[in-house]
């Protein structure tokens, strides 16, 4: 079995992600990761339509991601989440927690899923 991922590897990515530092967050992701678009309720696949997800979303919000707290789930990371996104404006439009489920290939991120409110 492989040994479990670092948690400290996820702290860094919400430090990067907050501070707008995409490319130090895709640093720790494998190339063919697989993350939840939720603008437009599907998938990014791959670094670069990561980058470019996350771009657009910059364009017209303003998340903040805090993790309070992470669990083990079997091979999978569980990371409570409080997340509020704000308009450009600083109007805020989502208050709330939600956990964000993490798998790992050789150390690295390569998905990421998010469970909503009801389901923590």
């Amino acid at each position: 079995m492989t040994p479990r991922p670092d948690r400290e590897l996820l702290k860094r990515a919400y430090r990067a992600f907050n501070a707008r530092e995409v490319d130090a967050v895709l640093a720790l992701m494998q190339s063919d990761v697989d993350w939840p678009n939720a603008i437009e309720n599907c998938r990014a696949v791959g670094k670069d339509n990561v980058r470019e997800y996350w771009l657009r979303q910059f364009e017209v919000l303003d998340p903040h991601v805090e993790p309070i707290g992470f669990a083990d789930e079997g091979e999978r990371t569980v990371v409570d989440v409080h997340q509020v996104v704000r308009d450009l404006s600083g109007r805020v439009l989502v208050d709330q927690i939600v956990q964000h489920v993490y798998s790992f290939r050789d150390g690295l991120i390569v998905r990421m899923e998010i469970r909503d409110a009801e389901r923590v």
